[in-house]
C-alpha cells in the first residue's frame, strides 16, 4: 500500500492539467514503514518528450531532485504520469521501460477531465498489479 496527502495530489493534478494535452510526469519520495510507502514529496519534473502518448524524464530535473531526497533524508519511492486520453493502468510502453520492480508507479488518468482517477502500480515484467492507494485527507492548521 501506498499513501500520498491529498494535499500532493492536488499538487500532481494541477501539474498534469496545466500539462494537457501532453502526458506530465514527475518523481514520488518519502518513507516506507513495514509494508506501507509514505510519500513525503512530489516532484514536478519536464516530458521532455511533449507527447500524449508516453514521457521521458528531463535528465537534469530528475539529477536535482535524487539529490533533493537525499538532502533532506527522503527514499526515493517511484515516479508518477499521466494519461490524458486513457485509463489509469499501465500501457504495455509503460510495462516495457518499467525498470524497477520495487518502485512505484502512479498513473493518474485524465480521460474523464470530471473524474480524475489516480493509481499506484507495481510492475515486473509484462506483470502489473494494483498496489493500493490511498489519499490521505490533510488537516487543516
Amino acid at each position: 500500500m501506498i499513501k500520498i496527502s491529498e494535499s500532493d495530489y492536488i499538487i500532481i493534478l494541477k501539474h498534469a492539467e496545466s500539462c494537457l494535452p501532453e502526458e506530465a510526469c514527475g518523481l514520488i519520495a518519502g518513507e516506507i514503514k513495514g509494508d506501507e510507502k509514505l510519500i513525503r514529496k512530489v516532484y514536478l519534473l519536464t516530458n521532455t518528450d511533449h507527447s500524449n502518448e508516453h514521457f521521458s524524464l528531463d535528465p537534469k530535473e530528475q539529477l536535482a531532485a535524487v539529490k533533493d531526497m537525499r538532502a533532506e533524508g527522503l527514499v526515493p519511492l517511484g515516479n508518477w504520469h499521466s494519461h490524458p486520453e486513457s485509463p489509469s493502468r499501465p500501457s504495455e510502453e509503460d510495462k516495457r521501460l518499467a525498470f524497477d520492480s520495487k518502485a512505484s508507479y502512479l498513473i493518474l488518468s485524465l480521460m474523464d477531465r470530471n473524474s480524475p482517477v489516480l493509481n499506484s502500480f507495481k510492475i515486473s515484467g509484462d506483470t502489473a498489479e494494483n498496489e493500493g492507494l490511498v489519499i490521505e485527507k490533510t488537516e487543516k492548521e
